[in-house]
């Protein structure tokens, strides 16, 4: 794991710059790849994919310290070519979840309606999840140069702490799931949880509530991946 701490308000400020330069055309109509060696090493647009436009509320730990920057320039487009492959299969294997490319990584969010869900009040990895789970699982174990955020969410039904709590369990659940079941190494995964604070739709309707109770699976890059990016462009 990568072991630079970033506090949250430099990932939110490091996000308004992305916003800056993904006003350039150029950007704009950039592929992942590009937007690699484009960006540079701004940095942070995974954080808001995971908690919406809640940057640095709530939360547990510090998740700068996974995320880590944007690798800009040649090694940049190298790891960049190697997301965009990996995100390409799990949209094929998981058709029902929301796969992002964003910076470096890859954000894949689940709710009640793309797989992963849980029963009410309940955080135990049901058959249709562990379904769901699995087929990621593979693709995983297929890339193993890459680091794994779970961070679970809840909807505003309930008491604060009590979401909190649930959030934490289900997350764990997931990334237990992940190292217990599938064998996948546990040193890759960090879990994180927001319970009701961030959510990314609407709680006084059924659907909001819906989209709110999810779980978000970023997968980034891990350090020997990037030094191999870097020695690559070095040689090129």
């Amino acid at each position: 794991m990568r072991t630079l701490l970033k506090k949250i308000s430099i990932v939110s400020l490091s996000m308004l710059l992305i916003v800056a330069f993904t006003n350039c055309e150029a950007t704009r109509n950039a592929n992942n790849k590009q937007k690699g060696a484009v960006i540079g090493a701004a940095g942070g647009a995974i954080l808001g994919a995971i908690i919406g436009n809640n940057v640095g509320k709530g939360g547990n730990g510090e998740l700068g310290a996974v995320i880590g920057g944007v690798v800009g320039g040649t090694a940049g487009v190298i790891i960049g070519n190697k997301m965009d492959k990996q995100a390409q299969q799990i949209e094929q294997e998981i058709p029902g979840a929301q796969v992002e490319r964003v910076d470096d990584g890859i954000v894949v969010t689940f709710d009640e309606t793309s797989g992963v869900y849980f029963d009410t009040n309940k955080y135990n990895i049901n058959a249709a999840s562990q379904e769901t789970l699995n087929k990621l699982a593979n693709v995983l174990q297929e890339y193993p140069k890459t680091d794994v955020l779970v961070v679970g969410h809840t909807d505003s039904t309930g008491s604060e702490e009590y979401n909190m709590t649930l959030s934490k369990q289900r997350a764990q659940s997931v990334t237990n799931y992940f190292t217990q079941n599938r064998g996948l190494a546990p040193g890759r995964f960090t879990t994180n949880w927001f319970g009701e604070t961030t959510p990314v739709a609407d709680n006084s309707t059924a659907e909001g509530r819906a989209k709110n109770r999810r779980v978000n699976v970023a997968i980034v890059p891990n350090e020997e991946m990037v030094q191999e990016a870097e020695q690559e462009a070095a040689g090129n």
